[in-house]
């Protein structure tokens, strides 16, 4: 015991000091230095946000809330798993999304990269085609009621209507459309399991879930009427507007 303190002792005694690495903080005298900086660090916060922004400014909010209402109707529960609906959400995202983004490539991003405007422009040129798609999207009511709560004076046309109010018009409107469709899938789904419960309770398997029969039913019809390409279809077409 006393050998193994002493040797700890001598140890402690020999060894030197560990110094951390220091990280170089250097203070930023050029404001071409400074604007860099900020640059990257509103880059790192779009890419934060880029996640929202897909929901907020796209048509994958009507697609997906679409697709959930699907599956509760079918009563399948997890299937299809919610990674692939978020995963052909994005695609069909993507594909309903392709004029906007060639649009903002040619007016605003390319032009950008080659010097010919500045940083402003290109933002501005950008907002352009995703502001006309959300336009096309959104009723007039609900732009009206986010004018009204704001205590904003009625624009005079769709250049004075700002950004933040456009925005979440645009995400009501969607849900409404979305609710609408969804509604619209319900309808012969429930048919099923009106007609399998009232078959059941007239037979008298009162203890049997409707659910377990009626699911087999719903399938069938829904691969009968070719079901996915009508509703990929029809989400699509919903946007032509």
């Amino acid at each position: 015991m006393r050998k193994a303190t002493g040797m700890i002792g001598m140890v402690l005694i020999f060894t030197g000091r560990a110094w951390a690495q220091g990280l170089p903080l250097e203070r930023a005298f050029d404001p071409g230095h400074i604007s860099v900086t900020l640059k990257i660090l509103l880059l790192l916060t779009a890419l934060a946000l880029a996640p929202s922004i897909l929901v907020m400014l796209t048509s994958f909010t009507r697609i997906i809330v679409v697709f959930s209402f699907l599956r509760h109707a079918l009563g399948t529960q997890q299937s299809p798993p919610n990674q692939l609906l978020i995963g052909l959400a994005l695609f069909l995202t993507a594909f309903i999304m392709a004029p906007v983004w060639k649009d903002i490539n040619d007016e605003a991003l390319q032009p950008y990269i080659d010097g010919k405007i500045t940083q402003k422009v290109a933002i501005r040129r950008a907002m352009q085609p995703v502001r006309d798609f959300m336009f096309r999207q959104t009723r007039e009511k609900d732009l009206m009621l986010f004018f009204k709560l704001s205590g904003s004076p009625k624009p005079g046309g769709p250049e004075d209507v700002p950004t933040h109010i456009l925005i979440p018009a645009f995400i009501v409107s969607e849900l409404r459309v979305a609710f609408q469709i969804g509604f619209l899938l319900y309808v012969p789904f429930l048919m099923i399991d009106m007609i399998v419960a009232s078959v059941l309770m007239s037979m008298g398997m009162l203890m049997l879930p409707p659910v377990m029969i009626s699911l087999p039913f719903k399938l069938l019809l829904f691969v009968l009427v070719d079901g996915w390409y009508l509703l990929v279809d029809s989400l699509v077409a919903s946007f032509g507007g």
